[in-house]
């Protein structure tokens, strides 16, 4: 799968890591964030979320705004660029991902994406369907041959 993800990114305007790119998934997921709770969310130093952060701000694909309430702190906020290479990377894994699935035989189909659904989950991927990899929204099982995959919990 990170070569999936390798590939998606690939295929973007904008040069990003995949350090970077999940940086961006968390922002545009969850919202703005303080610099100390997004390096925990991502499980790095503060040092190397303020880096990584650097040059995301330099590529206009996130923002510093100061907090309202309190102006010592300072939260980082996705931008509409870093949004839209957001949806670009995720709808072309979701394309390859449906591209590998027609590959393989149709009864396997669904007890794969129920699995790689647990997968997910217990890396600490986002759950939200708007960000899935794209194996929940689909009829495979049902005899339809797009890719897709109806699992139970996207029931």
């Amino acid at each position: 799968m990170v070569g999936v993800a390798v590939r998606s990114l690939g295929d973007s305007e904008h040069e990003v890591t995949l350090p970077q790119y999940r940086t961006l998934v968390v922002l545009a997921y969850s919202g703005a964030h303080r610099l100390a709770d997004l390096a925990a969310t991502l499980a790095v130093s503060p040092s190397t979320a303020t880096r990584m952060c650097d040059r995301l701000v330099r590529k206009g694909l996130i923002t510093r705004n100061r907090d309202t309430v309190d102006r010592r702190e300072v939260n980082l906020e996705v931008t509409e660029d870093g949004r839209r290479l957001v949806h670009g990377v995720m709808d072309r894994r979701r394309r390859e991902v449906r591209a590998i699935l027609r590959s393989i035989p149709q009864d396997a189909r669904v007890q794969l994406a129920t699995s790689l659904e647990v997968l997910a989950r217990a890396a600490g991927e986002i759950p939200d369907l708007h960000w899935s990899p794209g194996w929940h929204d689909g009829k495979v099982a049902d005899g339809n041959t797009d890719g897709d995959v109806k699992t139970p919990s996207a029931s």
